[in-house]
C-alpha cells in the first residue's frame, strides 16, 4: 500500500531539488553576466559595484524577513514571492539604463552578483528539507540538494557564454546581453511556479509571529554563529573574484585558465558532498565537519608557495575536493540540534552570521594583496578556517544529532 505522506514528502523534496538547481544555475550565470551587462548599458565601475552592492543589501534584507516572519507568512508563499520577485527584478534590470533605477530593481530583486546561491530561499529549503526524510537520511538529502546547486553553479558559469551565441544569430552586443539577463528572469520565475507545488506538509505546525527559542536552543545558536563568523570571515578573504586575481597575477594564467579552473573546482564541490553523506553515517557530523576542512585549509595554505601555475592549481583542486563536505553536514547538523518549530530561526540566524562576516573581509584582503603579499589573503582565510575548526570540535563534539545518540 503506498503511503500517501511519504509520496508528498518525495514529491516536496523534487520540487526543492529541481527549483534550487534552477536558481544556482541563473545565479550562477549572472555572477559572470551582471558587471558587462551593465558595463554596456553605460553604467561605470563604481555604479556598477553599488548595483551589485544594492543587490545583495536587498538579499540580507530579505534574508531577515524569512528569518523573523518566515512561518508566519508561510513557507510555500514566501518562496513564490521570493521567485517572484527575483524574476520582476531580473526583467528590470534588463530593461532599465538609468542608474537609480537599475539599483532600485536590483535591491527588490536581490540581484546576487556574487555567483554563489546563498539568498533567503535556502534559507527556507534548508527548513523545509528535514521534514522529507527520517533522521538516517537527513544529511544524505542535504548533500543531492548541495550537489545540485553546485551543479547549477558550474553550468551557469558556461551558460554566460549566451550572449556570444545570440550574437551569432544576429543580435547586437547590448541585445545579446539584455536577452541573457531575461534568461535569467525566466529561469527564476519557473523557480516560483515549482513552488506553488509545495504540499501544505512543507508550513510550520504553528504559525506564530516569532518563535522563542529554548534556553537550550539559544545556547545553541549562540555558541555555533559565532564560530560561523569566524569561518564566514576567513571565507570573505577566500573569494572567488580574489583567488582569480591571485592566479592571474601571481602566475599570468589567462581569464580563459581560470574559468575552467573553476569549473573544475565547481564539479569536485558537487562530488565532495556526496562523499560528505557517506564519511558522515561513519564518524559522526561533527568529525566529518572538521577532519575534511582542517586539510583542506592546509592545501590551501600551500598554494601560494607553489613554485608553478600547475602546481599550485593541483593544490587548489585538493582543497575544493575536500571544502565543501562541511556545507551538507553543517546544514543537517544544525536543523537536527534545534527543535522543528525553531529550524527557521535558527537556519536564519546562522545563515545570517555568516553572509554578514563573509561581507567584510574582502575590503581588507585587497589591501593586504596590495601592500604585504598577494598570498596574504590566502593564508589568513585559512588559518581563520583552521581556529573555527579546532574550535567547532572542541565545543560541539559532545552535542550529538539525535541519529548518532546511543540508546
Amino acid at each position: 500500500m503506498i503511503d500517501p505522506t511519504a509520496t508528498a514528502s518525495s514529491r516536496d523534496r523534487a520540487i526543492l531539488y529541481v527549483a534550487a538547481f534552477l536558481r544556482a544555475l541563473a545565479t550562477g550565470m549572472i555572477g559572470v553576466l551582471i558587471g558587462i551587462h551593465l558595463a554596456a548599458s553605460g553604467l561605470d565601475a563604481a555604479r556598477i559595484g553599488a548595483v551589485v552592492t544594492a543587490g545583495l543589501s536587498g538579499a540580507a534584507v530579505a534574508a531577515l524577513v524569512i528569518t523573523l516572519r518566515g512561518d508566519r507568512l508561510g513557507r510555500r508563499r514566501g518562496l513564490f514571492l521570493l521567485g517572484l520577485l527575483g524574476a520582476s527584478g531580473g526583467v528590470a534590470v534588463a530593461f532599465a539604463s538609468r542608474f537609480g533605477v537599475v539599483a532600485l530593481a536590483a535591491f527588490f530583486g536581490m540581484l546576487n552578483g556574487m555567483g554563489r546561491d546563498r539568498g533567503a530561499s535556502m534559507i527556507l529549503d534548508q527548513v523545509i528539507l528535514p521534514s522529507t526524510a527520517s533522521p538516517g537520511r537527513r544529511t544524505a538529502v542535504f548533500a543531492y540538494y548541495n550537489v545540485l546547486q553546485d551543479a547549477g553553479h558550474a553550468l551557469g558559469s558556461l551558460a554566460a557564454g549566451l550572449p556570444a551565441a545570440f550574437r551569432a544569430a544576429h543580435a547586437g552586443n547590448t541585445e545579446s546581453l539584455r536577452l541573457a539577463v531575461l534568461v535569467y528572469a525566466v529561469l527564476l520565475f519557473a523557480t516560483a511556479l515549482l513552488y506553488r507545488g509545495l504540499s501544505p506538509r512543507v508550513e510550520a505546525a504553528t504559525r506564530v509571529a516569532r518563535v522563542a527559542l529554548t534556553p537550550a536552543t539559544r545556547r545553541i545558536v549562540t555558541r555555533i554563529s559565532a564560530l560561523f563568523a569566524l569561518d564566514g570571515l576567513g571565507g570573505g578573504f577566500l573569494t572567488t573574484a580574489l583567488l582569480s586575481y591571485f592566479f592571474y597575477v601571481r602566475f599570468g594564467v589567462r581569464e580563459e585558465g581560470i574559468g575552467l579552473l573553476f569549473f573544475a573546482a565547481r564539479l569536485l564541490n558537487a562530488g565532495s558532498h556526496l562523499g560528505a553523506a557517506w564519511l558522515a553515517r561513519r564518524i559522526g557530523l561533527v568529525n566529518t565537519m572538521v577532519f575534511t576542512h582542517i586539510p583542506s585549509s592546509v592545501f590551501l595554505l600551500t598554494v601560494p608557495f607553489a613554485p608553478t601555475f600547475a602546481i599550485a592549481a593541483a593544490l587548489f583542486l585538493l582543497r575544493e575536493g575536500l571544502v565543501e563536505m562541511d556545507v551538507p553536514t553543517r546544514q543537517s547538523y544544525v536543523m537536527a540540534v534545534v527543535g522543528p518549530e525553531e529550524r527557521t530561526a535558527a537556519s536564519g540566524v546562522t545563515h545570517l552570521v555568516r553572509l554578514g562576516s563573509w561581507a567584510v573581509a574582502p575590503a581588507f584582503a585587497g589591501l593586504f594583496m596590495r601592500g604585504p603579499s598577494l598570498g596574504a589573503p590566502l593564508v589568513i582565510g585559512a588559518g581563520m578556517k583552521i581556529a573555527y575548526d579546532v574550535l567547532l570540535y572542541v565545543s560541539f563534539r559532545g552535542v550529538k544529532p539525535p541519529e548518532e545518540r546511543g540508546g
